[in-house]
């Protein structure tokens, strides 16, 4: 299926529309023509993070990729993660983050994958080309990103010159790495946003600490 996202006209603002709250409502404004991020700030009980510390450490690495509806993934996920203390409370917060998503975006499934990392998947800046991501770490450090003030996109990739992102010039002095938190739920633009084609959001994994386990969610369009 191919699948254009078109930002809505939206009223100007002198203000900058906020990209970060602590309501899932802020999602919406990934269709403002100036965001490349929105992200809902948000907790969940302790139990369930130590649940699934409790499954990384003692379980088999988790690599689930699957395309799934929102009345499908609950027992989808459940049955994936039987035996384990975290598996319904898991399968349940995911089944919601599903069908926010699916509602957002007006699609009936989406591609999603649940992986355990104990590394980092992609430790270089980049920027995705597809029009959204949806991110959300459950436990761990979570995505870096970097706001487009002060950053030079021709150092991206290949740009680099093979340099590391700290002297390959893509970031300046005054710029400051962002990073979202564990149960942060964000909405990354792309370069495959119509009208996003060169601010697509330039993010990374975060460095991965001895010992430390992520177990990180993505959402994608079909």
């Amino acid at each position: 299926m191919s699948l254009d996202i078109v930002a809505t006209p939206e009223p100007i603002h002198s203000e900058a529309p906020s990209f970060l709250e602590t309501k899932p409502s802020i999602l919406t404004n990934i269709y403002q023509a100036p965001q490349n991020i929105a992200v809902w700030q948000r907790t969940f009980p302790k139990t369930m993070a130590d649940d699934i510390n409790q499954m990384l450490s003692e379980g088999e690495p988790i690599a689930l990729v699957q395309t799934v509806t929102p009345d499908s993934v609950a027992e989808w996920i459940e049955n994936k993660l039987d035996g384990y203390a975290c598996a319904q409370a898991l399968a349940e917060d995911i089944a919601l983050i599903v069908d926010m998503f699916c509602c957002l975006f007006d699609v009936n499934d989406v591609g999603l994958r649940l992986t355990s990392l104990d590394n980092p998947m992609c430790p270089r800046f980049h920027v995705d080309h597809i029009p959204c991501r949806l991110v959300t770490t459950y436990v761990g450090s979570a995505t870096e990103w970097l706001k487009n003030e002060g950053i030079d996109r021709t150092k991206l990739g290949a740009g680099s010159l093979g340099q590391p992102d700290h002297l390959s010039g893509l970031v300046s002095q005054d710029s400051s790495i962002q990073q979202l938190k564990a149960g942060d739920v964000a909405l990354l633009k792309g370069s495959g946003w119509e009208g996003n084609e060169n601010t697509g959001l330039v993010h990374r994994s975060p460095e991965v600490g001895v010992n430390e386990k992520r177990l990180l969610l993505t959402l994608d369009f079909v």
